[in-house]
């Protein structure tokens, strides 16, 4: 595991064919590839579900925010 008070890192995304970039910290980078692995997908497929998922709520969060709080909620009982 990466240390988890390392500020964020940026990296490039694709989601419906369009690159974005996300911030997150390493932590969270470490969960996304777990959570995505455990899904059988790749982090774009996974980002692109949550980003689905963000955008029906009725205050769509950032994304960067939207996906600490779906692993957050993937790791709760």
């Amino acid at each position: 595991m990466s240390d988890p008070y390392h500020p964020p890192v940026k990296r490039s995304v694709e989601i419906a064919g369009h690159k974005t970039s996300i911030s997150l910290e390493p932590i969270f980078w470490d969960m996304l590839k777990d959570a995505a692995a455990a899904s059988d997908m790749s982090i774009n497929a996974l980002v692109a579900k949550i980003d689905a998922e963000r955008i029906r709520s009725e205050t769509p969060p950032g994304l960067a925010s939207a996906i600490r709080v779906w692993l957050v909620k993937a790791r709760l009982p």
